[in-house]
């Protein structure tokens, strides 16, 4: 069960790293497009922070996505570094679920707490001691 859970986690949020770079990227379009300014910073530096924004949000959420693909090859749990990704990911999810709620709505909230749930799954599902205990090449143990 715990692979195929790993499995979907990723591929939900590589999904969701696509969707938050388009996402934006629209946004970006628009405050280029109009010029808009926000007390009085330049436009320019407002589109390119929000690509940078998009662009660093979509690699963490890739990055989670990653850790959640080697976990389910391998089978066993992620490690130190990945587990604290993992978690760092569904503290985000439960705190954006939190404040999406009154500003875009119940559909936008419940996506992120499925989203949360798969992250949670992978995380609980794994016995962080197994990835000590597996030999270096080798399957976990059963």
């Amino acid at each position: 069960m715990r692979r195929p859970v790993a499995w979907v986690a990723a591929v939900v949020l590589l999904v969701e790293a696509v969707g938050i770079v388009v996402i934006n990227g629209v946004l970006a379009a628009f405050v280029d497009g109009q010029s808009m300014s926000l007390d009085g910073l330049d436009p320019d530096a407002m589109v390119v922070g929000t690509w940078a924004a998009g662009g660093a949000l979509g690699l963490f959420l890739a990055g989670c996505a990653t850790i959640c693909v080697l976990a389910a090859l391998r089978d066993r749990s992620p490690g130190r570094f990945g587990r604290g990704l993992l978690i760092a990911a569904a503290v985000v999810h439960g705190v954006l679920g939190a404040v999406t709620v009154g500003l875009v709505g119940w559909s936008a909230f419940a996506f992120l707490m499925v989203v949360l749930g798969l992250i949670v799954l992978v995380l609980t599902s794994y016995d962080p001691r197994e990835a000590e205990r597996a030999p270096a090449g080798g399957p976990a143990p059963a």
